[in-house]
């Protein structure tokens, strides 16, 4: 036996530490991405374009990496590669400074310093700062003082007070915004005072000013903020966009051959040694990979405060170190994941030739009709339903509790998706799982405490989870030997590639002119109808499964009781019983 030759186990155990490790990074920062975009100031629109040109660059240059890594036999030199240089691109990021330093304290959960404040989530959060309602402030004055003279004001200069006296801070009504602070306290002897603070409503980033005008009239230079300042060319704001979508664009480029060289080498090891269905193993623990780094860096996120480095970073720039080290800790496994060397050049017509598969067959195009649909909808969750639950005042400890728990929901079916076949078909689970989804945007729309999302989150199990596992299964009836992985990245670039770059550049657009509550909101609506009518479209398609030989023909041996009779045992007995039993959506 070939397997007997290769270690298969060790294989599957590399596989997994890596997977986990892997996931452990990806939730460090990947979903508090657009969360740490808002900090720096950038709108809904703007982060929307961003993340969706990230989407566009992994669909079309994750394959086409991975299929150049093959043909020229270099998988383990740009995994190890990709690895690396994303890490440090990732970290690049830190080094472009915010459009300006209001921006970085707008958004700051400030109960973790003493303060206690309410924000009326009716307000219009699709904007890049939020209108929150009245903030009463209870804290020694100086750490509120120290606070609001750090901040810059417009162009148009602002006064401020010694310590002393009261201190008023007012910006130009003229400009992007308008600003109001108003803070009365008692210094003498050291007493703390209270106060109120009234925060802008604004459609757009607050400007970035050239300097602060002190009491005497001279003007200090904000040295922070200069890099900026230097390029005359655009405003503050757009320099920053343009900043980041290089950045982000480059952090791409070098990412995505990372996921889809590991998987298409470990795929091609297993299936060379018969043991193909031992993939599927190193998948679940990079969920769980994922739910204990998304624990972890909220937990130590919001423990720290506002400010770190002195006052000089976001508290959110641990993600990014988070991420880092997280990948450096899987450089070891990814340096010794086995890499089978297929002599045989693989084409760049399988590509083609999966399409034709799916489009093809009928049902199979309303499978990747609905993937594509729940791609547009979960891109949307992902980039904005952490800016809804921070305007309801939530922290990242969470955000990131909310996205564990629907990741252990999707592990969960994952271990007991063998079962379901038994109680429902392949076409109910697809309707119920679109279903769930469009229940859980109505949800998301709705929120009015910092918990109150934990309840929706377990229905990702079926959203998600359910989803994918009944594009497998169409996979299975649509694909030909040899064709098993093409065919499933068809649908996964319907849904991860076209219809969530689709779904970040709409939803950025949506949430910036009507706000985050009624992109939700919409996003439910035609879940909701494409659920009604899916059955209705399902009733109305022929019903065509093609048999897949080549996988009945190495099913193990073992999987057939003592019991069982000659008939029963025989491989094409089963076939046409699974196929009968399948006629029906």
């Amino acid at each position: 036996m070939r397997s007997s030759q290769w270690d298969v186990r060790g294989a599957v155990a590399l596989a997994s530490t890596f997977r986990l490790l892997h996931g452990c990074a990806w939730a460090c920062l990947l979903p508090f991405l657009t969360l740490y975009l808002r900090h720096l100031g950038l709108t809904a629109s703007t982060v929307g374009i961003i993340m969706g040109t990230k989407h566009l660059i992994g669909v079309v240059w994750g394959p086409a990496s991975a299929f150049l890594a093959k043909r020229y036999d270099r998988r383990r030199a740009v995994l190890v590669g990709s690895l690396l240089c994303s890490t440090g691109a990732s970290l690049l990021i830190l080094l472009i400074p915010a459009a300006s330093e209001e921006a970085l304290t707008l958004h700051c959960n400030i109960t973790r310093s003493g303060f206690v404040g309410s924000a009326d989530p009716s307000q219009d959060v699709g904007n890049s700062t939020p209108a929150f309602g009245s903030v009463t402030l209870s804290a020694p004055l100086a750490t509120l003082y120290s606070n609001l003279t750090s901040r810059e004001p417009s162009s148009s200069g602002a006064v401020m007070t010694s310590p002393n006296k009261a201190t008023t801070y007012t910006s130009d009504p003229h400009a992007h915004g308008t600003v109001s602070q108003t803070v009365q306290a008692e210094t003498e002897g050291g007493s703390g005072g209270t106060g109120t603070i009234s925060a802008w409503k604004t459609s757009q980033t607050p400007p970035s000013g050239r300097g602060v005008r002190s009491t005497d009239g001279s003007l200090e230079n904000n040295v922070g903020y200069d890099f900026l300042g230097s390029l005359k060319t655009i405003d503050a704001e757009h320099q920053l966009f343009f900043l980041i979508l290089m950045a982000v664009g480059l952090w791409e480029v070098l990412a995505a051959p990372l996921d889809r060289t590991a998987a298409d080498g470990l795929f091609e090891y297993l299936d060379f040694v018969d043991a193909a269905d031992r993939y599927g193993t190193a998948r679940g623990w990079g969920l769980l990979g994922a739910a204990v780094g998304a624990c972890s860096l909220g937990l130590l996120v919001s423990s720290l405060s506002c400010l770190i480095a002195g006052g000089r970073a976001p508290r959110s720039v641990v993600h990014f170190y988070g991420h880092a080290l997280f990948m450096v800790l899987a450089l070891p496994a990814a340096s010794l994941l086995p890499m089978y060397r297929n002599r045989k050049r693989e084409t760049a017509s399988k590509a083609l030739k999966a399409l034709q598969l799916v489009s093809g067959e009928p049902r199979a195009l309303l499978c990747a009709a609905t993937a594509f649909l729940a791609g547009v909808a979960a891109s949307m969750v992902s980039d904005f339903l952490f800016w809804q639950m921070q305007d309801n005042g939530s922290t990242e400890l969470q955000m990131g509790f909310a996205l564990a728990l629907a990741l252990l929901s999707q592990l969960t079916f994952r271990l007991l998706s063998r079962r379901v076949p038994q109680v429902l078909t392949r076409g109910k689970v697809l309707w119920m799982s679109t279903a769930c989804l469009a229940l859980q945007c109505l949800y998301y729309s709705f929120l009015w405490a910092p918990w109150s999302v934990l309840p929706v989150q377990p229905l990702s199990a079926l959203s998600a989870g359910a989803l994918w596992w009944a594009v497998r299964e169409q996979c299975e009836d649509v694909t030909t030997p040899g064709m098993e992985r093409q065919v499933r990245e068809v649908f996964r670039g319907a849904s991860a590639g076209l219809g969530a770059s689709l779904g970040s550049f709409m939803g950025g657009l949506v949430a910036q002119w009507l706000g985050v509550p009624t992109l939700f909101r919409g996003a439910a609506v035609v879940l909701a109808l494409w659920a009604v009518s899916l059955p209705f479209f399902q009733s109305r398609t022929p019903y065509q499964r093609r048999i897949n030989y080549s996988r009945l023909l190495t099913a193990d041996a073992s999987e057939a009781s003592d019991s069982e009779s000659d008939q029963d045992r025989d491989w094409l007995v089963k076939a046409m019983k699974d196929d009968d039993s399948n006629n029906s959506w």
